[in-house]
């Protein structure tokens, strides 16, 4: 399996910015909370994303890969596509679940069994507790995906704080 491309977070431009505008607004972000939109867009986009060989599909602004972690509640794999970016060696994703009330399933399944598979590779999935590296993060996050304020000013009214999940390549 080729090996999961670097993202950097860095602003996006010309034609992503544009992109990434539509995608931060209230209309888009209310839909992605859509139930036909979670049915069939989240289920659909890992099995595309396999497809293409966890490279990023066409026409998309943002780095995406499949993430699969064991369910919790019934150790079966759980598989999820997730937007991310890297820190140095690391991979940063946002559990936003575009700014629901509760995390999504696979953060907490991360949380519990901490091996994971990230676009065909095994990290170690750490959830980022010390408020100066969440704060760093959110800054880089913001900047390479605008929707995540949007998504993190809807899930304030429910009394959520969207938190930030580390994967650390596991070495052989």
């Amino acid at each position: 399996m080729p090996a999961l491309p670097h993202v950097a977070p860095e602003p996006p431009r010309g034609v992503d910015r544009v992109l990434m505008r539509m995608l931060s607004t209230r209309f888009n972000c209310a839909l992605e909370r859509s139930l036909p939109f979670r049915l069939i867009v989240w289920r659909l986009v890992p099995r595309l994303l396999r497809l293409f060989g966890n490279r990023p599909l066409p026409l998309t602004p943002f780095g995406a890969a499949v993430l699969e972690t064991r369910d919790a509640r019934n150790g079966r794999p759980h598989r999820r596509a997730v937007v991310y970016f890297n820190d140095g060696e690391d991979v940063v994703l946002i559990p936003s679940k575009a700014g629901m009330p509760d995390d999504p399933h696979w953060f907490e399944n991360a949380v519990a069994d901490p091996e994971v598979t990230f676009g065909g590779g095994v990290f170690r999935a750490e959830a980022v507790g010390d408020e100066r590296e969440q704060v760093r993060l959110w800054a880089l996050g913001d900047a390479y995906y605008p929707p995540y304020l949007t998504y993190r000013t809807h899930a304030a009214r429910y009394g959520r704080q969207i938190p930030i999940l580390r994967l650390v390549p596991e070495t052989p």
